[in-house]
């Protein structure tokens, strides 16, 4: 496997597997090539379980991260690791803000479901600051190989660590 922005081959070889990254331009093909490229790696780590869970998170903070993270003439950088039992997804922009889910549960007219999403779908999800933007991240618990399915990650200090809502 490669990446856009290092055409070596990552190493594979290592436990637990080097993360994987792939930067993504602004465009609108740029969401279903992240989905893509999740689902390639996922395979590649031997990811059975919470598959479509941690595609369909990667799919709305990289759309969040084109909406509204995303100054025109740059992209966003889509980072997948390993951390305990579980998958990381982070999206790196260079925009302002700091995202948050609705607190009305009213349904949103076009958008706004976005973060609700990955509230429900994530074990714990966070931004954390970079310079200049944020980096959005989620952690989902997923099955490997032979294991079960694990629930909750490693902490990450420095880390806004947000609940499920209840």
């Amino acid at each position: 496997m490669t990446t856009e922005r290092d055409p070596r081959h990552v190493n594979k070889e290592t436990q637990p597997p080097s993360p994987c990254e792939r930067f993504y331009r602004r465009d609108r093909r740029s969401v279903p090539a992240a989905r893509a490229f999740a689902r390639e790696v996922l395979a590649e780590w031997g990811v059975r379980e919470r598959v479509d869970d941690v595609v369909l998170c990667v799919s709305e903070l990289a759309t969040n991260a084109l909406v509204h993270g995303v100054p025109p003439g740059r992209g966003f950088l889509l980072r997948l690791s390993h951390c305990g039992d579980g998958v990381r997804v982070e999206v790196h922009d260079s925009g302002d803000g700091v995202p948050a889910v609705p607190l009305e549960r009213a349904e949103p007219a076009e958008g706004g479901r976005g973060l609700l999403l990955v509230s429900e779908l994530a074990d714990k999800w966070g931004v954390e600051e970079r310079v200049p933007g944020k980096i959005v991240w989620c952690e989902v618990g997923v099955a490997r190989g032979g294991g079960g399915v694990a629930v909750g990650a490693a902490r990450f200090l420095g880390s806004v660590v947000l609940p499920r809502p209840e």
